[in-house]
């Protein structure tokens, strides 16, 4: 189970985490998740070049290291980065010490004080102890659901298009599962809100 739009009690629940940004006239924070993917990242990449926008990449450790140069061509291009974990690891399901040293050893590839847990789970006593490590714990406002094999391309649109707004921290995911729904959908997202006068920031 999951939350397209995050709930505003969620939000109230857990202070420490960013949700959302301060409005700051017609602004949206584009972000990515799971890569650097061959040819994935790379063609979201040449798609945010054509719109002259920046996004922020969340990033897994595993993949930077395999995909050094996709990697580089992210922050060549003006792009902010995050820590995305080195393997992708439940925080809900992993061990507290195996956690935070998985994210850790992403550290070392991934220069970012900017932290998204995967799946967005984490605990209460890792939001502290993070926090206390200097990251900013980023999770989003709107989901687009691209993730979901189960969701059809024009839902994954009008999933992002129902529920954006000034200040939404808005995710996408640069992965093969997300392939389909990626391509359909973030071309048709970026044009209607540029259309509409908003401009795209990175956090």
């Amino acid at each position: 189970m999951y939350f397209i739009k995050t709930p505003q009690t969620l939000k109230n629940i857990f202070p420490a985490i960013v949700w959302d940004m301060p409005i700051n006239g017609k602004t949206i924070y584009l972000t990515f998740d799971d890569g650097p993917t061959p040819n994935i990242t790379d063609w979201v990449l040449d798609l945010l070049h054509q719109y002259g926008i920046k996004a922020t990449f969340f990033c897994i450790g595993e993949n930077v290291i395999n995909h050094p140069e996709i990697y580089y061509r992210i922050k060549l291009d003006g792009h902010k980065v995050g820590n995305h974990s080195f393997t992708h690891k439940n925080g809900w399901k992993t061990d507290n010490f195996s956690y935070y040293k998985d994210i850790l050893k992403c550290s070392e590839v991934v220069d970012s004080d900017l932290y998204r847990p995967p799946y967005g789970r984490i605990t209460k006593r890792q939001i502290k102890t993070l926090n206390q490590k200097r990251f900013k714990i980023v999770m989003w406002d709107v989901l687009s659901g691209d993730f979901d094999v189960k969701l059809s391309e024009k839902q994954c649109l009008q999933n992002v298009l129902s529920h954006t707004k000034p200040g939404s921290i808005v995710v996408f995911h640069d992965s093969v599962k997300a392939e389909n729904r990626l391509k359909y959908s973030l071309p048709k997202f970026i044009e209607h809100y540029l259309d509409k006068g908003y401009r795209f920031e990175v956090l």
